[in-house]
């Protein structure tokens, strides 16, 4: 009997510093959250309207009032396409979306959990859709992988009108019980407003809409995407390209005049990634030349600086 209680006692005691252990390892973990979170300081900024985080002297946040965009400051990344270009972005930018747009008080613990998180995030989920990049399945559905731009057409160059549920194959219902059904010859095809919406849209969460003239839904056409879409307009458009583009952060989308067919429309819209190795300002977009989405420089160097094609018609850019 005393053998047992003695091996009793030894168990209890056993147990005890487990339980222990376990309350001080949380502690821990909490007070390491809270000392964080007691790190940061909040400052306003204007032009744009901003909140910006920062730890220290660094800025690790920076939330825009009336975006979902959020520009966080983590673990340095680069991205490249030797294919089509000799340059790279390294950027220690990653871009979060939020579930509605900024209206002035930031969650500090969203972003302690964001400034964590290793997951793709938005620039990472554009560079999933160049040429060569492997098929992403989620939930039997392929998300993401190589993209074209359209399909063939005749005369040799690629059909534009390739949305997001063309390229997953499916159809999609919009508010008012609109259904757009995919066409069969778009499959795995993406243009470049629909290249923004597949990223933004359909797996960023953005609210989408077929239809302009809607502020809080992301629009079928690049020029309304331009003009009525969700966001804040960082650059509007003069009818050339901006003298300045030190308002720009990674993720923001950057509109173009580049076809000879439309008049002085807005006809291209890509991504804007930020400054590569070389001192460009570079951005990813889905184009016909290229047959998809590129950071490259075939037909046309995708930066937003000099006298390229792009550089040129440049006209405008906005914080979704």
């Amino acid at each position: 009997m005393r053998v047992d209680s003695r091996r009793q006692i030894a168990l209890r005691s056993l147990v005890a510093l487990a339980v222990l252990a376990g309350l001080l390892s949380g502690l821990a973990a909490l007070g390491g959250q809270a000392g964080a979170a007691s790190t940061y300081t909040v400052r306003r900024l204007s032009s744009p309207a901003r909140t910006q985080v920062l730890q220290g002297t660094k800025v690790v946040a920076t939330f825009t009032d009336g975006s979902r965009s959020v520009a966080l400051s983590a673990t340095s990344r680069t991205f490249a396409e030797p294919t089509f270009t000799a340059n790279t972005v390294t950027t220690t930018t990653w871009v979060r979306l939020l579930g509605s747009p900024f209206t002035g008080t930031v969650d500090l613990a969203w972003v302690t959990a964001r400034l964590a998180d290793t997951s793709p995030d938005v620039l990472a989920m554009a560079m999933q859709y160049r040429v060569g990049e492997p098929a992403i399945v989620t939930g039997g559905l392929q998300v993401a992988g190589d993209a074209a731009y359209g399909p063939l057409q005749t005369d040799g160059t690629r059909a534009e009108g390739s949305d997001f549920n063309d390229y997953l194959g499916i159809s999609y219902t919009y508010p008012g019980s609109v259904v757009d059904a995919p066409e069969a010859d778009q499959f795995r095809s993406l243009d470049c407003s629909g290249f923004m919406r597949m990223v933004l849209g359909y797996r960023g969460g953005v609210p989408m809409t077929l239809a302009a003239g809607a502020a809080d839904r992301l629009p079928r056409r690049a020029v309304d995407q331009a003009s009525s879409g969700p966001g804040v307009v960082l650059i509007a458009n003069t009818g050339a390209a901006p003298g300045s583009r030190s308002v720009l952060q990674a993720g923001d989308l950057v509109f173009f005049d580049v076809s000879t067919d439309d008049g002085t429309l807005i006809d291209h819209v890509g991504m804007f990634l930020g400054r590569d190795n070389a001192g460009n300002d570079r951005f990813i977009s889905s184009r016909k030349s290229a047959n998809g989405p590129t950071m490259g420089d075939l037909s046309g160097r995708s930066v937003l600086n000099g006298t390229g094609l792009y550089a040129t018609g440049f006209r405008s850019a906005r914080r979704v």
